[in-house]
């Protein structure tokens, strides 16, 4: 296949999360909201591997003998997906304070906004790796793929919660999904111009991911006070991270 086809095919399956948290959640929403609390775990730990076994040495070796910091891009990522995310939460505390209309109107756009944002991103992410080489690629998207799937029962729990119908619903997290396909393709159409950037994107992806695994999946995870649960959820972060490693280790690198 080509590099291309690739991109495509494992866009969908990055973006093929968010539709099967979905169906789940509307399916059987009790079970799904469990689920996805233990999938968060797992999603954590494949993250957090997926940054420390497969970007950041991919990175380090592709900027040998272009003397980009790799770590120092890494921390910029980290810091950048913060304000972004910090920006969201801002404008949404603001449009609640200083608005009197219903809660829905100022909410559920947010979500969609950003949810679009980081499918956008993510299509960004799987293609850039894809570029680099077909083994990181995969790895990348599969990784898109655990972290969407919490993610997005989440989403689609609070706007059910919300009151959006769930025809809507299904219809919005469609359109959203498919904005990571603009961004894996503007990546694509643009290759030749930012190849000599790829230890960047890189370097910038594993900050992406190092931050959603410590800002929102790991806090969320000891909030949960359930008896019995903390056990099964660092087990299951531990196999995350233990997933990455042995596809890194086992398979190498396609350098």
């Amino acid at each position: 296949m080509s590099t291309l086809t690739y991109i495509l095919l494992f866009t969908f399956i990055g973006s093929l999360g968010a539709l099967i948290g979905g169906i789940i959640l509307l399916s059987k929403e009790k079970l799904a909201l469990k689920i996805s609390h233990f999938l968060s775990s797992f999603a954590a730990g494949v993250l957090l591997g997926s940054a420390f076994f497969d970007l950041l040495p991919e990175a380090v070796h592709e900027s040998e003998e272009l003397g980009i910091d790799v770590f120092s891009w890494t921390l910029f990522g980290i810091i950048l997906f913060f304000l972004i995310e910090r920006g969201i939460h801002w404008f949404h505390h603001h449009e609640e304070h200083h608005m009197h209309e219903k809660e829905t109107k100022t909410t559920l756009p947010l979500i969609i906004i950003g949810d679009s944002m980081h499918n956008f991103i993510d299509g960004v992410i799987i293609a850039a790796t894809f570029m680099t080489n077909i083994q990181l690629g995969i790895v990348t998207a599969l990784a898109v793929f655990a972290h969407e799937l919490p993610q997005e029962i989440g989403d689609f729990g609070l706007m059910l919660h919300k009151g959006l119908k769930r025809k809507k619903v299904i219809l919005v997290n469609i359109m959203s999904a498919g904005i990571s396909f603009i961004g894996a393709i503007g990546t694509y159409l643009i290759g030749d111009k930012i190849q000599g950037n790829i230890p960047v994107l890189l370097a910038l992806t594993a900050g992406f991911f190092i931050y959603i695994a410590t800002s929102d999946l790991i806090p969320e995870i000891h909030f949960e006070k359930r008896k019995g649960h903390a056990l099964i959820e660092s087990v299951l972060l531990l196999i995350g991270v233990l997933v990455i490693y042995a596809s890194t280790t086992l398979l190498g690198h396609a350098h």
